[in-house]
């Protein structure tokens, strides 16, 4: 017969979780998340349309199970599950064994209710004034970038494509509620270029390969000295790069006007808008058109790319570390799921930062 888990057995497991080093009672030490109650609050009485009423559970509960969502990359079922499993997660939430844990609903309808208040823009920018407050502010110049994001591939014919596209509702979607309400309108279908890999043989193709990909893109500005994103904006997957820097993407308080980028974002449009905005241009210079590329240009391209590349840290740490993916319908939720993922990389990245300057 199994002996009933007491008190004292389930203190002394945790104890040896702390001893382990238990990353989540760390990351709880280290991020105060009782700064996000007044735009959780703010936000759950915005999209209860009822009123009255207390929730159920605690808004900074409910936004540490989406932390907790985020750095694992988990399903709502499958957080429920987890949260139920293990120790170290009902610690991170102050959840005791006898105490009720939210359900994969509860999960969802608490995600969804931010995302009508459009609340993740808000929640980041208060994390971002945490990290200026600790000192971490926009220093040494900025990076842009953009990733694509995975969404779950749509099954339409070419012409509920062609409405698509147009901005339209297929016909046959209009009076069918339940069918559109799975249909992702917003994400879309672009190419995506890799380097062609060396053959058996040894040889390399002369073409680099083109892949079908169906998603989102994430376009992000982080910052050179420490590499915290700053500014961030959620587009469909065919959208360019170059727009998105004349949208709101470069961060005016950066203590230095240097602004790095890969040569997609390199227009006559951007120089001069970062040319009349107080900016200095060290985005990356063009190949001539059937024509060598200058030896000084050549030069020039490979400094800048030694901090340009400090921006691919960042997304390979979100798709390794925390599988960047949308798995919802609509651009609404994918904002709200990829404004996570950027909150939740620049608390581990904090994290990392003020651990390193306690023990220098």
């Amino acid at each position: 017969m199994m002996k009933q888990a007491g008190f004292f057995d389930v203190e002394e497991r945790l104890a040896r979780l702390s001893g382990l080093g238990d990353q989540l009672e760390a990351f709880s030490r280290t991020v105060g998340f009782e700064v996000f109650r007044p735009d959780l609050e703010q936000a759950l009485a915005y999209s209860d349309g009822s009123k009255g009423g207390r929730p159920p559970f605690d808004s900074v509960l409910m936004f540490r199970i989406l932390v907790i969502q985020t750095l694992n990359n988990l399903s709502d079922k499958r957080t429920e599950y987890l949260i139920n499993d293990r120790l170290s997660f009902m610690r991170f939430l102050g959840l005791g064994l006898s105490d009720r844990v939210p359900d994969s609903k509860t999960v969802w309808l608490f995600r969804e209710r931010l995302t009508q208040a459009g609340a993740i823009e808000r929640l980041f920018a208060r994390f971002d004034a945490t990290l200026r407050n600790a000192g971490y502010l926009p220093m040494s110049g900025q990076i842009l970038d953009a990733t694509l994001v995975a969404a779950p591939k749509q099954r339409n014919t070419n012409t509920e494509k062609a409405d698509l596209r147009a901005g339209r509702i297929p016909e046959d979607w209009q009076d069918k509620p339940s069918k559109l309400s799975h249909k992702d309108r917003h994400a879309r279908w672009t190419l995506k270029f890799t380097k062609a890999k060396r053959q058996d043989d040894g040889t390399i193709p002369a073409t680099d390969l083109a892949i079908p990909f169906f998603g989102y893109k994430s376009h992000v500005s982080i910052n050179r000295k420490f590499r915290f994103i700053r500014k961030w904006k959620t587009t469909d997957a065919a959208a360019s790069d170059d727009v998105r820097l004349r949208e709101g993407l470069l961060d005016k308080t950066n203590t230095a006007s240097s602004v790095w980028a890969d040569t997609a974002y390199r227009s006559k449009a951007n120089e001069d808008f970062m040319e009349k905005q107080g900016f200095v241009s060290k985005v990356h210079r063009k190949e001539p058109h059937l024509k060598p590329m200058p030896l000084h240009i050549q030069k020039s391209n490979a400094g800048k790319s030694v901090i340009r590349s400090r921006v691919e840290h960042v997304f390979a740490d979100q798709k390794s570390q925390t599988g960047l993916f949308v798995r919802t319908v609509g651009i609404t939720r994918a904002t709200t799921r990829i404004g996570l993922a950027n909150i939740v990389y620049n608390m581990r990245r904090f994290f990392f930062l003020e651990r390193i300057s306690a023990s220098a």
